[in-house]
């Protein structure tokens, strides 16, 4: 068994980071001390819970400046870009504005005689399984409404950010939640799946693989915990005839390079309408040549280094096999490129649905795109997937990008944009993607059940 967790840093290799794991005995204390907070922590008005969730955001805020560079050493994303502040205030905002509303009883009646209504009650212990590529806007998806909604949280991050987890304990403590509601802990994961089999938790949200997410329901398996899964994404763009084209290339390609391509709903497949194709593929090349690839700490860094090299072989072994197989790449090798986690971007033509690069996930900043001539071979092409968590389509026309999304299996249609988590819309996706939804009313819903109250009066 694993007694340490190191995060190895992208930039140098170094270790960057170094944490014990709890043993079995104190994992199971921390869930026992989460459970027996929440009845406390879920008595306090509604406004009150809002107000402290907020605070520790804001607390967050003010440690920006050191989370970035922070950021770039545990997962390698450049300084230049400014950490994750802007959307992680924007989801926990958003969810806060909107508490009131979602989680308000539901009215059927209230006469002589009855009074009717249904009551969101909180599951109990929420533990939050977090991911290492947007590690504070993944957390805080499913941290801000569990802990508003009045369960306590056990967030469990990603090795690879290890430093993320202390990060947020340490400002939302700060702010006033107290220290059982929400903890931060270091588990390896025969201890989390034991935790979860002995139903420690009443909700489980947990972001990674589709290899994650099935042992995540292994270990339920029984004991009927409600799971959250994201598992990642395979996502499409369309680019019909009738679309902006420059600015189809700008946000495509963006949506396809930003983060280094370690984005779950980055677009790794783009299909282009045959009068629009070259044009799109000349822009596409003119994009990714552009990077620079280098140190993330380098402010003239736009592309870093990969989180991990096995996630840079990985996408490396994809393209090699994709060209074996006829596939063309049309970016050379930068020269920061070290054959280890400093990866050049990739753009491919002449790639079909036989090739891995086009199926698997890929994660990297390496992008397909192939020709088509209608929207049914758009359609077809882009259910020929496993995932579903969002599609791009990019057209002059809404009513017909409406109607080609209601045949799309996915979990959010986007027009003329790409790579946005709207924190009003569900996020959510289908078949390998995952189960349940974050953020919106429907992700209050998700960290809540419903109980009913049926009253009858003295009369």
């Amino acid at each position: 068994m694993t007694n340490t967790l190191q995060c190895i840093s992208p930039v140098d290799g170094s270790v960057c980071a170094e944490r014990s794991v709890l043993s079995p005995d104190a994992a199971r204390a921390a869930a026992a001390r989460a459970k027996a907070a929440q009845p406390g922590w879920a008595a306090r008005p509604l406004s009150e819970r809002v107000e402290l969730v907020l605070a520790g955001v804001a607390r967050i805020g003010e440690m920006n400046d050191e989370i970035i560079p922070e950021l770039a050493w545990q997962m390698g994303r450049p300084i230049r870009y400014g950490g994750e502040w802007g959307g992680f205030n924007e989801r926990a905002s958003y969810m806060g504005r909107i508490a009131g509303d979602a989680l308000a009883d539901i009215a059927i009646e209230d006469s002589d005689t009855f009074r009717r209504f249904i009551r969101r009650e909180p599951h109990g212990v929420v533990l939050i399984v977090a991911p290492w590529n947007y590690p504070y806007m993944t957390a805080i998806n499913t941290l801000a409404p569990a802990l508003i909604a009045g369960n306590t949280v056990v967030l469990k991050h990603a090795t690879q950010t290890l430093l993320v987890g202390e990060r947020l304990a340490r400002a939302f403590h700060e702010a006033g939640v107290p220290e059982d509601v929400f903890q931060n802990v270091f588990l390896d994961h025969q201890t989390t799946s034991s935790l979860i089999a002995e139903r420690a938790f009443s909700f489980v949200n947990f972001t990674g693989s589709v290899n994650g997410g099935r042992a995540m329901e292994a270990a339920a398996a029984g004991t009927f915990t409600q799971l959250g899964l994201e598992l990642g994404g395979k996502d499409p763009g369309y680019v019909m005839e009738d679309a902006d084209i420059d600015a189809a290339v700008a946000t495509l390609m963006d949506g396809a390079m930003y983060n280094s391509g370690q984005c779950c709903c980055g677009i790794e497949r783009i299909y282009v309408h045959a009068s629009l194709y070259d044009r799109f593929v000349d822009g596409a090349i003119a994009f990714a040549s552009a990077f620079k690839l280098g140190n993330p700490l380098d402010q003239e860094t736009t592309l870093g280094p990969m989180a991990a090299k096995r996630f840079a072989d990985e996408a490396r072994a994809q393209v090699a096999e994709a060209l074996a197989a006829g596939a063309t790449a049309h970016i050379a090798p930068f020269d920061a490129d070290d054959g280890g986690t400093y990866l050049s971007p990739q753009v491919l033509t002449d790639v079909d649905h036989t090739m891995r690069v086009m199926r698997d996930e890929t994660f990297a900043p390496v992008v397909g795109i192939m020709k088509v001539d209608s929207d049914e071979e758009a359609l077809g092409l882009m259910n020929d997937s496993d995932f579903g968590l969002t599609a791009s389509l990019w057209t002059q026309d809404p009513d017909r990008a409406e109607r080609l999304g209601a045949r799309i299996e996915t979990g959010t249609v986007f027009m003329n944009r790409a790579d946005y988590l709207d924190p009003a819309l569900c996020w959510t996706g289908c078949k390998l993607t995952g189960k349940g939804g974050g953020l919106s009313v429907i992700g209050f819903h998700n960290l809540t059940r419903p109980k009913s109250y049926h009253l009858k009066k003295v009369t």
